[in-house]
Parts: C-alpha cells; sequence; structure tokens
C-alpha cells in the first residue's frame, strides 16, 4: 500500500511514473534529500558532486509520481585502462513507494540513455545474499556476475551490512542486449551447496566444488536479513560458504547467469552458474 498526500492507496500504475534525467542543481539537491532518506545524510552524495557528474559525461535519473520524487538512478563513466563503460553506482526507492518496479523502470531508463550517450556496457555490484536485488538484476534485467569481490567495502554499520564481509557480485549488462526475463529450465541440475531446512531457517550443508556439468545451481536463502537477526553465526556461514563457492567457478571463467525461486524448498532461490564458453555459444 502507498501512501500519498495524507491517503492511501492499494495500486500503483507504472505508467503514471515519469522518469527524468535530472541536471539542476535543485533537482540534485532533491534527489540527495531522497538519498539521505533512504540511507543516510552522511552516506549521500554531495550536489557538487552530482554536478560534475552529470557534466562529464554521466547522469542522474529520477522516478517522480505526481510531481514527487520517489526514487532515483545515479551513474557516472568508468575507465578500466582498455575501455569505457557506465558504472551504475546507486538506485534508491522511498521506502513507501518499493516493491511497485520503480527500480526496474529505471534500470531500462538508464540502459536506455546510456546507449543513446555511446556507452556499449554497464557495470555495477551488488550483494549476492540479497535475492530481491539479484531476482531484479538477473532475472528480470538480464545482466550477469562475472566476478565476486570480497569484502568491497570493508565494515560498514548502515543496518544491512553490520557484522558481515561486503562482498559483492560484479554485474555486467551489455546495452544492446534483449535478454531480459529469459526462461530457465532447472529442472535435473546439479546443486553444488546441499542444504536443510531447520527452525524455518535454511541452513548450509556440504559443498561439492568437483561437481563439471555445464550448468550448476547455487542455493542461497530467500530471506537473509531475517536470518540475520535470527541467527548471526548462520548468516555468516552463508556469507562464507557462498563465497567458497563463486570465488571458484567465478575465478575459472564462470558466469552466474540468472536466479529463480526454487519451486520445492521454502525461502530457497537458485543462481544458476554456466561455463562462460557455453554461455556465449562457443
Amino acid at each position: 500500500m502507498v501512501r500519498r498526500e495524507g491517503r492511501s492507496v492499494n495500486h500503483l500504475d507504472l505508467s503514471s511514473i515519469e522518469i527524468r534525467n535530472l541536471e539542476t542543481v535543485a533537482e540534485l539537491e532533491e534527489v540527495r534529500r531522497l538519498e539521505a532518506l533512504v540511507w543516510s545524510f552522511e552516506d549521500s552524495v554531495p550536489v557538487n558532486q552530482s554536478v560534475a557528474v552529470v557534466k562529464n559525461g554521466g547522469f542522474i535519473l529520477g522516478a517522480y509520481v505526481e510531481g514527487k520524487l520517489v526514487g532515483f538512478q545515479y551513474s557516472f563513466p568508468g575507465f578500466d585502462g582498455s575501455k569505457v563503460y557506465l558504472c551504475s553506482h546507486s538506485l534508491g526507492i522511498h521506502p513507501e513507494y518499493r516493491r511497485y518496479g520503480i527500480g526496474e523502470k529505471l534500470k531500462k531508463a538508464q540502459k536506455e540513455l546510456a546507449a543513446a550517450k555511446g556507452y556499449k556496457l554497464i557495470t555495477w555490484t551488488y550483494d549476492p545474499l540479497e535475492t530481491v536485488n539479484g531476482n531484479l538484476n538477473l532475472h528480470k534485467l538480464g545482466a550477469k556476475c562475472t566476478a565476486y569481490q570480497e569484502n568491497v567495502y570493508g565494515e560498514m554499520a548502515d543496518g544491512l551490512n553490520d557484522g558481515l564481509p561486503t562482498d559483492r557480485f560484479l554485474v555486467e549488462w551489455v546495452t544492446g542486449s534483449s535478454n531480459e526475463g529469459r526462461a530457465v529450465v532447472i529442472d535435473g541440475l546439479r546443486i553444488v551447496i546441499k542444504t536443510i531446512v531447520a527452525r524455518n531457517l535454511l541452513i548450509p550443508g556440504e559443498t561439492d566444488l568437483t561437481l563439471n556439468n555445464d550448468r550448476l545451481l547455487v542455493p542461497v536463502p530467500g530471506n537473509f536479513q531475517e536470518i540475520k537477526k535470527a541467527d548471526f553465526s548462520l548468516a555468516l556461514a552463508w556469507r562464507n560458504k557462498t563465497r567458497e563457492v563463486f570465488v571458484h567457478f567465478l575465478g575459472k571463467g564462470w558466469v552466474v547467469s540468472d536466479l529463480v525461486k526454487d519451486p520445492l524448498v521454502p525461502n530457497q532461490y537458485l543462481y544458476l552458474l554456466e561455463r562462460g564458453e557455453q554461455l556465449n555459444g562457443n
């Protein structure tokens, strides 16, 4: 339910959401206020830096409902020594407007504008144990994870990452691709980590890194933040277990190409691992 101007609505029509490319100081100040609400003022981007970004190849998109800014997406240029790409730095949605598809709408607008500006690739990172993000990034948008990065931001005290290594998937999204929301068949695929359910919590068990199939599944819990609150040692076990698996396979050129909900095990999602050469059709 979305509350708006003292009244509530049960549905938000996506066609009513306006996406704008923001450039003025007043617009960027509005973005910082929303960013401070979503995270904190200390973690928000100063407006002078935002202004520099939009004047030098980056851009900031805003999502508006009835003239109110309810979401934003912030990107800046990147260069790795051989190619230029777009770094998708942050995406934030007002707490009262989440789960209405605004993030997906912003990402698709980002891809369209990036292509128009000449970018062929967009990259960003996210926590692989946050399945809401994984579902959007890999399943809905069709991006791919090509690398696993350990403890990217060090220790963070933001409520979501407290006490855990800030490991991240590096995601690559080709602006000319059109494989969003593809159908995935998981029947018969081998699972790298065995799991059990106890006390309504998903628990990782034995890991098999010797599996040599071209496509494999890696389970993760769909309620990681709940697990963290209920049993921090279990949350840490999930971080360490998935780190072991993804470092091993991605280090050998495999790619994480999708995330699907397990139809049989409650609160279990499955990452699809594929050999890089098979994914490329070689």
